[in-house]
């Protein structure tokens, strides 16, 4: 009994003392914790809408008064023509848009019906059909007050149009998101584990005392795996395509050029590890814990970035992911071009010139 609690002593002893165990051992429950309490949130919020309304009226008016005050939008005010609102949605700057009949209150009073078309975003499916469910009560409810006021029965019809994914398949949303995830992922495990591989061999040393410069050097290196992440992305793209269906609606060459974008980021991430690891198995669980819980919980794959609280917001803006699923779903879902996708590539490639600068930096550092 005296070997066994000995043993036992030992073990929690040799624990304690692993600080990188013992972070994780107490670490992760509260990160899961904190993490899932705050960025999962089912309700839609935020929800930009706009109003195009031809021929102006009370009752016009009235619905749209309601849904400015209603908290669920965010009320982005009323449009001159239908032109507009169209570049609007397909700028990416509204989700909804509310657009009247001509002659709205005329021809409820004269003929009892009046007709408001809900032009909704469903590139991301349940955001877009909760949207229109919102907006839809708030048109039923203006509907029975005023029935109530003036004791005269009138319908008004509302007619929801889901705007780049018409029959609402959720894989239009999630193929995004398992393109990041398992860019990520495999990129940064991969590289890694091959800098981390020659450092155990001892062989790191000798390739850093190579007449190529550090810079060149870390290229030749991820060549392959760039080659590698890219055939990847490619059969996650064909299987999109013939298995689930979903449509390539804008530039296979930009889609291209931003996946090489992110796997040249996700890459430098792999290279930055490395040098903060000195084994295999410390560079496969650090990538995976770094790369798989910021694309689950902050990327926007799951949980909408803009349900989120503002802290959470603002950390997801680092996560290489979420910039890498909008743009994809801009250029794939909705069939947008760089003069709308712009801001993210800009981003994604500050990132990975920020990761490369670091990454040479530790190298040179390690060479001195």
């Amino acid at each position: 009994m005296k070997q066994f609690i000995a043993f036992v002593k030992k073990e929690f002893r040799h624990i304690i003392r692993d600080n990188r165990t013992l972070l994780i051992i107490l670490g992760m429950p509260v990160v899961e914790v904190l993490l899932f309490g705050f960025a999962v949130n089912m309700e839609v919020q935020n929800i930009r809408v706009a109003v195009y309304d031809p021929t102006p009226d009370a009752f016009t008016t009235g619905i749209a008064e309601r849904i400015r005050q209603n908290s669920y939008f965010n009320y982005r005010g009323s449009v001159q023509t239908m032109d507009e609102m169209e570049e609007s949605m397909r700028k990416g700057e509204l989700d909804l848009a509310v657009v009247f009949q001509q002659n709205f209150q005329k021809e409820l009073v004269h003929s009892g019906e009046a007709d408001v078309q809900l032009l909704s975003n469903s590139s991301d499916p349940n955001r877009g059909s909760i949207a229109a469910t919102y907006a839809t009560a708030i048109i039923a409810g203006f509907q029975r007050e005023q029935t109530d006021l003036i004791q005269i029965p009138f319908q008004i019809q509302t007619e929801n149009r889901m705007i780049y994914n018409p029959l609402m398949k959720s894989s239009y949303m999630f193929v995004p998101g398992i393109m990041g995830l398992v860019l990520m992922i495999i990129c940064t495990i991969m590289t890694s584990v091959s800098i981390v591989r020659e450092k155990e061999r001892g062989t790191m040393e000798v390739l850093l005392a190579s007449p190529l410069k550090q810079g060149t050097m870390i290229f030749a290196k991820t060549i392959p795996y760039m080659v590698i992440s890219f055939i990847d992305f490619v059969i996650i793209l064909l299987l999109s395509y013939f298995v689930l269906d979903v449509p390539v609606n804008g530039s296979l060459l930009l889609l291209f050029f931003v996946a090489i974008l992110y796997i040249t980021l996700t890459l430098s991430y792999g290279l930055t590890v490395s040098t903060l690891v000195d084994k295999q198995v410390n560079a496969v669980i650090f990538s995976a814990i770094t790369a798989m819980i910021p694309v689950l919980m902050l990327s926007g794959m799951i949980f909408p970035v803009d349900n989120m609280p503002g802290a959470l917001q603002a950390l997801s803006a680092i996560v290489p992911a979420r910039w890498f699923i909008e743009a994809v779903r801009k250029v794939m879902i909705q069939g947008l071009g760089m003069t709308i996708a712009w801001k993210e590539m800009l981003v994604l490639a500050g990132m990975t010139l920020f990761l490369l600068g670091v990454t040479i930096m530790k190298t040179k550092k390690r060479l001195e």
